[in-house]
């Protein structure tokens, strides 16, 4: 089942925390507090610092969010 009002944005993983966690400034210059979704942690998807990352947002807390998708560097 598929959550609605969900906010999709892209951004840069600044800093590594503890138990999956993340803080990833949006492009919109957004610090965002998020974790790895299910399906991620499950596929085993390192994710480090410098990673570009798709996240989404809940409406009703803009500072929380889980990362869906980690994008492919052009370097």
């Amino acid at each position: 089942m598929k959550k609605q009002n969900l906010i999709h944005a892209e951004g840069l993983v600044t800093e590594s925390l503890p138990n999956g966690m993340f803080r990833v400034l949006t492009d919109n210059g957004c610090q965002i507090l998020t974790h790895i979704s299910g399906r991620i942690r499950r596929n085993s998807v390192r994710i480090l610092p410098g990673d570009r990352v798709k996240v989404e947002l809940s409406t009703y807390d803009l500072t929380k969010g889980r990362i869906i998708y980690r994008l492919s560097n052009k370097s």
